[in-house]
């Protein structure tokens, strides 16, 4: 389904990403692992078209995509449920959700998608006129992970989703994942929880300074040696 080869990204005069390629087949959980600063958050942003790569192509479902606006690349299919979860406070839980079905590809079905998100996340229908600020942290990432939904994707990435969340909502959320992808949902995950995350891709690639220094499946990699002291302190 998306396939990133050969790409280069910069800020500045620092290169963040450096030569990375890695396939995302259809259906499946891709994870995206490494230490802060590794990349992972940036490769993101250049897939979503938030930043532009100097050089190499992004292709999803056979079109170019390296380049193109963020809006463009959403209508196309690609979701993102970002880093600090990004929902708008003051807005009710209801208008969020909204917020999220504003895309051409969206209009149609809406209330159905509506209904779906609800029915994954019922805490969400009982505070459907409460400003979305004012809910909690696990509650918050929720309405991220709905208004994601509303935009109808093909594949959604997530970007650090349980960071800050309670262990028993850590636990939540990876339900709510393992159920998407269950679903047939692709899915890119970027998670600091790696053993979780591993445990539910079939495919992974670790990143270190901005290259692919270690791919496979996910299975495999939790049994890596060098993964295991990396990133596992085992």
């Amino acid at each position: 389904m998306l396939t990133v080869s050969d790409l280069d990204l910069y800020y500045g005069d620092a290169q963040a990403l450096d030569g990375v390629t890695l396939q995302v087949a259809a259906g499946q959980t891709t994870a995206i692992v490494g230490a802060n600063g590794a990349g992972k958050t940036s490769l993101i942003r250049a897939i979503s078209g938030i930043l532009k790569p100097a050089r190499g192509s992004i292709r999803f479902k056979d079109r170019e995509i390296a380049g193109l606006p963020s809006h463009v690349v959403c209508d196309l299919g690609i979701g993102q449920v970002a880093e600090g979860r990004q929902i708008f406070p003051t807005l009710s839980v209801r208008e969020n959700l909204e917020m999220g079905a504003v895309i051409p590809r969206a209009r149609a079905g809406a209330r159905q998608t509506y209904d779906r998100v609800l029915d994954l996340f019922p805490r969400l229908r009982e505070r459907l006129d409460q400003a979305a600020g004012t809910l909690s942290g696990g509650e918050q990432q929720m309405l991220a992970i709905g208004r994601c939904l509303m935009g109808k994707p093909d594949l959604i990435m997530f970007d650090e989703p349980s960071l800050g969340l309670s262990p028993a909502l850590v636990q939540e959320l990876f339900r709510i994942i393992r159920a998407l992808a269950a679903d047939g949902m692709t899915i890119i995950l970027v998670e600091q929880n790696v053993a979780a995350s591993l445990r539910i891709a079939q495919t992974a690639y670790v990143l270190e300074n901005g290259r692919v220094v270690l791919s496979g499946t996910g299975e495999a990699l939790l049994a890596d040696p060098a993964v295991k002291q990396a990133y596992l302190g085992l």
